[in-house]
């Protein structure tokens, strides 16, 4: 049930995103989340879009380098302590969360958050059985 998420390995200069982001439009590629880590010189944008075959392809025509790698999504209520719910779920379970982001959509009671973990089977396993309903393809399709 993981979703895909693409990471994008980036110049660290200006123009860089917007190159991106550009490309991504003309090919009706609709961005849902997006998180980006820098160094001086490089960063990571990572994206979960809308049609990530299409996103991969026209991005590697581009010249970028881009990895595809499966992350958790989780829905959780949209309301202080309900992260840390989500977390400390998954740190009872001794899942460690290598890094997390939140969509750029959310519902009027809901938010969406992307989990890096090292087992996603596990993860989701553990999340759904405490409750917690996990984001499909098709509900990003939907936003």
């Amino acid at each position: 049930m993981a979703i895909k998420q693409l990471t994008v390995f980036v110049q660290n200069r200006k123009g860089t995103i917007v190159s991106v982001t550009d490309i991504l439009a003309r090919n009706a590629v609709n961005i849902r989340a997006l998180s980006i880590a820098e160094t001086e010189e490089f960063g990571i944008l990572r994206l979960i879009v809308n049609d990530e075959e299409m996103a991969e392809k026209v991005l590697a025509e581009h010249g970028y380098l881009i990895k595809v790698v499966d992350v958790v999504g989780v829905k959780i209520g949209d309301e202080p302590g309900k992260l840390t719910a989500a977390l400390d779920v998954l740190d009872k379970a001794d899942i460690n969360v290598e890094y997390l982001y939140a969509f750029m959509a959310r519902t009027e009671k809901h938010a969406y958050v992307v989990l890096r973990v090292e087992n996603n089977e596990t993860a989701e396993s553990i999340l759904a059985d405490a409750g917690f309903h996990l984001i499909t393809e098709e509900d990003i399709n939907k936003l």
